[in-house]
């Protein structure tokens, strides 16, 4: 992996802008920490040896995506979010079950219950890494993800526009 050192930074880092994302009130704001989590995963997959996922993470989730967000986020006029009330006894047993849960896998997975980590890599054919091949089998293979993906973002896009509040001066249509 690297640096030990360099990785608990960076996941500090990650886990810090996740923490903020989902405590922020403001809708631009959680986007930005988002942001900030995607380009600490781009940099993980740097440290993977893994140039080209990284420069993906970056220019589809870190770019296009969040672009996409805050465009929706901006259209809908949802800047300030409605805080969710998690005081009852019921979502506080459910955080605390959650929690539980990660904590617990987390543990197991440092203590190695589940098995080695390389067993499942050995077994695993090597994928050509260059992207022209990458761009070419994904494309053979998964195109109709693809087109399905493209059109649930229009579909998204339009539903926005279309339900988007009215100011009290503009017409419905």
């Amino acid at each position: 992996m690297g640096n030990p050192i360099l990785f608990i930074i960076l996941a500090v880092i990650a886990v810090a802008a996740a923490l903020m994302m989902i405590t922020s009130r403001n809708a631009v704001h959680a986007a930005l920490f988002l942001i900030v989590n995607f380009m600490t995963v781009a940099v993980f997959y740097l440290l993977l040896k893994a140039p080209f996922v990284a420069m993906v993470q970056v220019t589809v989730y870190a770019g296009a995506i969040m672009v996409l967000f805050l465009f929706v986020i901006m259209l809908l006029g949802a800047e300030k979010l409605q805080g969710v009330n998690y005081r009852t006894l019921f979502g506080r047993v459910v955080i605390g079950l959650l929690g539980l849960a990660l904590i617990v896998t987390f543990a197991l997975a440092l203590l190695g219950v589940f098995g080695p980590a390389g067993v499942e890599a050995a077994t695993i054919p090597p994928l050509d890494a260059d992207p022209a091949a990458l761009g070419i089998r994904l494309f053979e293979a998964y195109v109709l993800p693809f087109q399905i993906t493209a059109v649930l973002l229009l579909v998204a896009a339009i539903g926005v526009v279309v339900l988007r509040p009215r100011n009290k001066g503009e017409k419905a249509e």
